[in-house]
């Protein structure tokens, strides 16, 4: 088989469910070589749950898939630092402001406190960093401007300070619902009972004017206040991604009503069908058979979760079950996840022992229909239990002891390190992972005393009290010679 020429094949072969559309499609990039992906991010006020993580770790997966196909991919996942209100409507706390009068300090504290949580486990979870992580505060400029044009094409209107996205003016041009499938007609009979600044119920917050606790806000043509959360992700992933770009992706809980405004927002400024081509929606992790969620108290501490579990072993479980569908977490499952890996990794281990001349080890396995199998697998819309089920079959194989002639092994070899490791994303796990720390620590030490040695040769003793202290508190003792 020619890998070269398979490779391009199967590029234009790629199908990924549309949730726009409802349906598996092929997959054609706008631009022949690049493709161009839009994840949206955390709000930064508290640490991800394993619900989150599923999200990130299935978008890692088709970023690491599409640069292993020789793509150039721009990658963008935003960081929600401001505009996000605690019950995801226009009523209600900034979930950043009410946490920081929680804990007791800065909003910017605890953004940036929160920003650092984020990027430590999606590190420990072995996820590529995006091409761009662009913050909401860092694009307020653009963000106004964006308000400004929709304020001139009339979809949006300004009372006492706060801007509103106009959606009754809007579904006159373009359906309201069209990605959600919400019925126009269900959401305005909300409506009837409904007072307050905006003009109709669903319309929902462009610019809110700031409140006088309320420590983060801006100045702007309506006075100082703060961008409405959907706003901020039309604004960053048009401005690096352009007008309508391939990929859109994130939870299915964002899907309506953030992902639905996005794209209200960009149609009613551009003028264009659509924002992307392709939507993407990972199910929900459930915990109990109920949705994962902090804000119900039904979720797992991921800090907790990866003392009993190493992270990799969390991924693998995650990828065990198609992005689409409901993934209930269970400590069986957690349990299987850590021997099935286990099981692929002394598969790969094995493989290393293999030649070319080893004629007994390996039974007659078509290895090329093989490859294509497990490329087929990911092709149908990322389908890495399909996968996973292929590289399954290499153990069985490993385990039978039939002839095999030719140089395949080295294409097994190969291509089982690609699936693993370099598009699921997986690590070898350390075995004795203190194995590696008690050497560091060993010529940590021997230096230290080459040190203390040296300082006491030149009379300086309270360097050498010093480490000889350090030392006794990790339990080495010093004894020291005469000095000649």
């Amino acid at each position: 088989m020619n890998i070269e020429n398979y490779i391009r094949y199967i590029r234009d072969h790629i199908q990924i469910y549309n949730s726009f559309t409802g349906k598996k499609e092929l997959f054609k990039p706008i631009h022949k070589e690049y493709i161009g992906i839009y994840v949206c991010g955390p709000t930064v006020y508290n640490h991800l749950h394993l619900g989150n993580c599923r999200t990130f770790i299935l978008f890692d997966l088709v970023f690491r898939y599409f640069k292993h196909l020789g793509y150039k991919v721009r990658y963008i996942r935003n960081i929600t630092d401001v505009g996000h209100l605690e019950n995801d409507s226009d009523d209600g706390e900034d979930k950043i402001h009410q946490r920081s009068r929680f804990e007791g300090i800065e909003p910017m504290e605890i953004v940036q406190k929160y920003t650092l949580s984020f990027h430590h486990i999606l590190n420990i979870f072995n996820t590529l960093p995006p091409s761009i992580e662009p913050t909401a505060t860092g694009h307020i400029i653009e963000q106004i401007d964006m308000i400004q044009k929709l304020i001139q094409k009339n979809l949006a209107y300004e009372n006492n300070g706060s801007v509103y996205f106009d959606v009754k003016k809007y579904s006159q041009l373009c359906s309201y619902g069209i990605l959600s499938h919400n019925r126009i007609d269900q959401l305005f009979k909300k409506e009837s009972n409904f007072l307050g600044e905006k003009r109709h119920f669903q319309d929902f917050s462009l610019w809110k004017k700031a409140k006088h606790s309320h420590i983060m806000n801006w100045n702007s043509p309506w006075g100082k206040g703060v961008p409405g959360w959907h706003i901020e992700c039309t604004t960053m992933s048009t401005k690096y991604l352009g007008e309508v770009f391939d990929i859109h992706g994130g939870g299915i809980d964002l899907k309506f009503p953030h992902h639905e405004c996005e794209l209200a927002q960009a149609i009613g400024v551009y003028n264009k069908n659509h924002l992307a081509h392709y939507w993407m929606h990972t199910n929900m992790l459930t915990l109990n058979g109920k949705k994962m969620s902090k804000s119900t108290g039904n979720y797992l501490s991921t800090k907790d979760l990866v003392s009993k579990y190493h992270p990799i072993i969390i991924r693998f479980f995650i990828l065990q079950s198609h992005y689409r569908s409901l993934l209930n977490f269970s400590q069986k499952g957690l349990i299987d996840a850590e021997k099935g890996y286990h099981r692929l990794i002394n598969a790969i281990e094995k493989l290393e022992f293999f030649s070319k001349s080893d004629k007994k080890n390996i039974s007659k396995f078509d290895v090329n229909k093989w490859i294509k199998n497990c490329y087929e697998a990911i092709n149908d819309d990322f389908n890495t239990p399909l996968l996973i089920s292929h590289l399954f079959q290499v153990i069985h194989i490993l385990n039978h002891s039939i002839n095999y002639i030719g140089d395949s092994i080295h294409l097994l070899k190969k291509y089982m390190n690609h699936f693993l490791f370099d598009i699921l994303g997986l690590q070898k796990i350390e075995k004795n992972p203190f194995e590696k720390t008690s050497k560091k620590l060993k010529i940590l030490t021997e230096i230290l005393i080459k040190i203390r040695i040296e300082a006491r040769k030149k009379r300086n003793w309270v360097l050498s009290d010093l480490i000889r202290e350090e030392l006794s508190r990790i339990g080495i003792s010093l004894h020291d010679d005469k000095l000649v």
